[in-house]
């Protein structure tokens, strides 16, 4: 009988409480999970913070902090937009207490295709947009399997991103096919060289080269580059030699939240070394 009282007037069973068990991305944005944690962007010639990669969390109440692993997968379109202009937003109010502590970055976020057909994100970073005469810009990462399909989509809005200081970048440049041919088509300001490409850069021929071909197809068409997923040192010595302009991976910083980015930050000035290695092995590939 007691028994029975207490299941009549407990809370109910989380169904998602098995640390295993995958999450609707409705669920994660109904309840409130979802966070945005950073990834500094380190320049290589001179080894400065220059910006960070803004990337989705879910803190589940007591799984703790999850990967979109658990919450992404199978996400439907609808719900995928409503996350892209969620974290199109609080990277724009992100900004904004990153430069009260005299941290200037310039964010680059991930925004599918769709999301530039059914969003109207000029209006939304027009409105949104920092007031500070200052503020850099984001950049809007897409990746290349993605727009190369969708040429005509990234051209009609890049223009009105540029009127905003806001540019397009392609992400893990190198995985596709048909982009090297077409890349003079292609309205982005950065490439992010496939991870891929980068792992043992330094010691394998065939990743060197490739990560060569690319920084000087940047050069050629006026376009930084970016090399993600640096995990060792020997890696970042080889990507600055090759004249890669900006680098991020483990070695310099994990992600993590806002909070401990500018606690670190606040302990080295701007313009000074980036945050010291994490580690110096193989680790796993960005999430």
């Amino acid at each position: 009988m007691l028994t029975s009282l207490r299941n009549l007037f407990s809370a109910a069973p989380d169904p998602y409480a098995d640390p295993k068990s995958p999450i609707p991305l409705g669920e994660v944005l109904k309840r409130n999970w979802f966070e945005l944690w950073y990834q500094p962007k380190i320049e290589l010639r001179s080894m400065r913070l220059v910006g960070a990669e803004a990337l989705v969390r879910a803190r589940h109440p007591t799984r703790g902090v999850l990967s979109p692993f658990f919450f992404l997968t199978g996400a439907s379109e609808e719900d995928l937009l409503k996350l892209t202009e969620q974290v199109i937003l609080t990277a724009l109010g992100d900004w904004e207490i990153f430069n009260e502590y005299g941290v200037p970055m310039k964010f680059a976020v991930n925004v599918p295709v769709s999301a530039f057909v059914k969003l109207p994100i000029p209006q939304m970073l027009r409105e949104a947009r920092p007031k500070a005469d200052h503020w850099p810009g984001m950049i809007l990462e897409v990746t290349e399997d993605q727009i190369i399909h969708d040429l005509n989509i990234a051209n009609d809005v890049a223009g009105a991103l540029r009127e905003l200081n806001c540019n397009l970048a392609l992400d893990d440049f190198g995985s596709g096919y048909s982009s090297l041919a077409r890349l003079r088509q292609l309205p982005f300001s950065e490439l992010k060289i496939d991870r891929s490409y980068v792992m043992n850069c330094d010691s394998d021929p065939v990743n060197a080269g490739m990560c060569e071909t690319i920084v000087e197809l940047g050069k050629r068409f006026g376009l930084k580059t970016v090399a993600e997923g640096i995990e060792s040192v020997h890696e970042s010595h080889k990507l600055q030699g090759i004249g890669v302009n900006i680098g991020q991976g483990y070695l310099y910083a994990k992600p993590m939240p806002k909070g401990q980015l500018i606690g670190l930050m606040r302990k080295r000035l701007v313009g000074q070394a980036p945050p010291q290695p994490a580690r110096r092995g193989r680790l796993a590939a960005k999430a």
